[in-house]
């Protein structure tokens, strides 16, 4: 068998749908915390929102990410299952083998890296309809109000379609660096915890862990990757927020210091909790749809070609 393989792009896409759905409400609410204005804390957000908008509120913007986020973790998990077993049959000469400490932190940020490509865009979109119901308040900016009945955006193909000609490819990929800082380093805090954490809580003998033992292990590496991402989270937030109403920033460093000049250090780590708290469900989601479909699909072959 060689060592690249399809299998890891197609258990991830189920891995990635599967997050989404867990984990979309929360993320509307860590983004409204991290963008928008006067919520003041988690629960008055949540409050505010169910207030406002109702329970669809917390699902706004969410057809969009169910679509491309699926996509966008195919290729996550197919890069980095991929890279692993690249780097082992160059190192040891076998796919298959066990991947050092070294090599899963390599495959991590090539998987982090190449997933910016997709993973811009769609943070776009999905941040831009999340943001649009929210009212700009800035003293020297004079707005007219939002009026919830006339959206900027109608849907994901309507702002992907408006930023486009508004903005450019430029547009598109609002925020890219930002991402860049907080994924490659993000997933290296992804993956590593879980391989380590999946090592440590199967127990000895055992082929592959048990569906617990993936839960815990992928809720426990999504919480300690999105709580330590934040701050970059907040910038990249920021950055593709900007332009509903007006552009206020001009770039990353721009955004990391009109921030910290007008809200001080604490800023950078608004909505942690929302984003460790959302990190535990999403991600056991993930890595129990990515390992339980690969498993299934790895099974259909044995018995199809024995």
């Amino acid at each position: 068998m060689g060592s690249f393989q399809l299998q890891d792009f197609a258990a991830g896409w189920v891995g990635g749908a599967a997050s989404v759905v867990v984990g979309h409400p929360l993320d509307t609410i860590k983004t409204r915390l991290q963008a928008g204005q006067g919520y003041g804390n988690t629960l008055n957000c949540v409050l505010t929102v169910y207030r406002n908008e109702s329970v669809a509120g917390f699902f706004k913007g969410m057809s969009f990410p169910l679509a491309s986020i699926a996509v966008y973790s195919s290729v996550v998990f197919g890069v980095f299952s991929n890279t692993q077993r690249l780097l082992s049959q160059l190192r040891h000469g076998d796919p298959a083998r066990e991947p050092a400490l070294a090599d899963v932190a390599l495959a991590s940020m090539v998987a982090g890296f190449i997933s910016v490509g997709i993973g811009t865009p769609v943070d776009l979109v999905k941040i831009r309809l999340q943001m649009q119901t929210q009212p700009y308040i800035e003293g020297n900016v004079k707005l007219k109000p939002t009026v919830p009945e006339l959206p900027v955006y109608r849907g994901p193909i309507h702002c992907f379609r408006t930023v486009l000609q508004k903005e450019g490819i430029a547009g598109i990929y609002r925020g890219v660096g930002a991402m860049l800082l907080r994924d490659v380093p993000g997933y290296c805090l992804y993956f590593i915890p879980y391989t380590f954490f999946c090592g440590w809580i199967t127990p000895e003998g055992c082929i592959s862990p048990s569906p617990s033992s993936i839960w815990l292990a992928g809720g426990i590496a999504g919480a300690i990757s999105w709580g330590t991402a934040t701050p970059m989270d907040v910038v990249k937030s920021r950055l593709q927020a900007d332009g509903v109403y007006l552009n206020k920033y001009k770039g990353t460093l721009d955004c990391i210091l009109q921030s910290y000049q007008n809200e001080g250090l604490k800023v950078f780590f608004r909505g942690m909790t929302v984003n460790a708290v959302r990190g535990f469900p999403m991600s056991s989601a993930m890595f129990l749809g990515y390992e339980l479909s690969l498993k299934a699909m790895k099974r259909d072959q044995t018995e199809t070609n024995p």
